[in-house]
């Protein structure tokens, strides 16, 4: 084991190139595969939305898999925080010429990604119905939320090691492995949708084996990785020792995402049970509403799986310059980052503005006789207009938040995290419905937008300024011990 890492770390010295290389370049290398990873992720339950809304089960099936959709957000904060805290490990040290030890921050991390797994299992399994109930199951979705649950949760453990594994992947220089991997379950996930919900008429049950055994696929790739190619850093049996001093780094530094993961949960909680509240009081009723909401979170996580994709294909170049003290140019990728975002932000603003209807229309049309189709059309319409109104300040603030991550600044990481969705968007969720009825849930995203992205770029000021300092901005790492 002594020798693998003494010679992990003479492999982690040819990553000077980070420090050198022309910055578009970088870009271009480390955060295109990143991003198509990112958003082939997304589309793992999008295409189930899509093949079940366009199936007989049209609308009540959308607000079934709709209201399963937080439950994975819960299973994939954990794996994010071990695995992007691991990730931005791994680059910082290598920026600092010492990547000795990193390889136990990653044991210990796949050891709790395990643990963690196992646990949530055994805290949804007995728990599904009232779970389900609060995210916003109807008695009309319930039974297909169930059937689709009950497959999905078995396996927990693949999905979540999958999701770790791949952000280790990208941090050891080989996104494009990662990518390859994500887009191989991904097919994998069409081609049975397609031929177990369509072909088969298995419903429910069809769209999450599609799914879970696409998982299996994108799970061996990234296994193999592991066990075959890793550049900067070796696994043996001692990795898997739980190593708490080291996997504190990794910890702190993934935080942020394990916060920003649990705020989305949150946000479904508190959403869904304000439109069951007041979608019952209105003209649209309970199910329209879950089910354009579902929608458009199944869409808005492709678009930020883009934004997140451009800064986390880059964390390798932030560390490593953040590690070698390299201050300008971290300035430069930020602003070059936040070029590519503002681009992206603007691109999806004009299509949600612009073209309502043809979002909404991918996901199928309302052919349940229980749903009224001109309000659902109409709801769909003022959803994507009003919630999704200024989501290119929410794909800023997101941006910021992983890059403070990348750099070594947990804290500010966490308060960017927060302030958009914990401190202003629930208050906010809660207030306005009281006034506007169901539309003030959806005037509660831009409110919110608005007041998230003043404190982002003051916080984005403070740590630009500070990197004039020549001082590390993360804790010392380790000395090396011997294994």
């Amino acid at each position: 084991m002594e020798q693998s890492n003494e010679n992990s770390f003479e492999e982690g010295q040819n990553n000077r190139y980070l420090g050198t290389e022309k910055i578009p370049k970088l870009m271009l290398k480390f955060s295109i595969p990143c991003v198509l990873s990112l958003v082939v992720s997304a589309l793992y339950n999008i295409v189930d939305q899509i093949f079940v809304g366009r199936s007989e089960l049209s609308v009540l099936g959308n607000a079934a898999t709709g209201v399963v959709f937080p439950i994975f957000i819960i299973a994939q904060a954990f794996a994010w925080w071990f695995g992007d805290g691991c990730a931005a490990y791994l680059n910082i040290c290598q920026g600092r010429k010492n990547s000795q030890n990193a390889h136990k921050a990653i044991g210990t991390g796949i050891v709790f990604t395990v643990i963690a797994s196992v646990a949530l299992m055994a805290v949804f399994y007995p728990l599904q119905k009232p779970v389900l109930t609060l995210f916003g199951a109807s008695e009309n979705s319930l039974p297909l939320a169930v059937e689709y649950f009950n497959v999905i949760l078995g396996f927990f453990p693949v999905f979540m090691l999958m999701n770790m594994m791949n952000a280790v992947v990208r941090s050891d220089g080989s996104p494009a492995w990662s990518m390859a991997s994500m887009l191989a379950g991904a097919i994998t996930n069409i081609v049975l949708d397609a031929a177990f919900i369509i072909g088969l008429k298995w419903g429910m049950a069809g769209a999450a084996w599609a799914t879970v055994i696409g998982q299996v696929v994108s799970f061996v790739i990234s296994l193999l990785y592991f066990i075959l190619k890793t550049k900067t850093f070796k696994l043996g049996f001692q990795s898997f020792k739980p190593d708490f001093k080291e996997f504190l780094h990794a910890v702190k530094l993934g935080m942020s995402s394990f916060i920003t993961q649990m705020t989305i949960v949150i946000i479904s909680v508190v959403c869904n049970s304000m439109l069951v509240k007041y979608g019952a009081q209105s003209e649209y009723l309970v199910d329209i509403p879950i089910s354009i909401i579902a929608i458009e979170s199944k869409v808005f996580t492709v678009v930020i799986n883009i934004v997140v994709g451009i800064v986390l294909g880059c964390q390798p170049i932030i560390g490593y310059n953040m590690g070698a003290k390299n201050y300008k140019r971290v300035k430069r990728l930020y602003f070059a980052i936040l070029l590519c975002t503002l681009a992206v932000g603007l691109l999806f603003t004009i299509i949600f503005e612009a073209a309502p209807n043809a979002v909404v229309g991918i996901f199928g049309n309302p052919t349940n006789p229980e749903i009224n189709a001109d309000k659902y059309w109409e709801f769909g319409r003022k959803t994507f207009r009003i919630f999704l109104m200024l989501v290119t300040f929410t794909c800023t603030i997101k941006m910021t938040s992983i890059f403070f991550q990348a750099s070594g600044r947990p804290v500010f990481a966490i308060v960017a995290s927060l302030i958009r969705d914990i401190v202003c968007f629930i208050p906010l969720i809660c207030v306005l419905p009281v006034f506007y009825g169901i539309e003030g849930i959806l005037w509660a995203a831009p409110a919110a937008d608005l007041i998230a992205i003043i404190v982002s770029a003051a916080l984005t000021i403070i740590f630009l300024s500070s990197l004039k300092e020549e001082e590390p901005l993360i804790e010392e790492i380790s000395e090396q011990t011997a294994d």
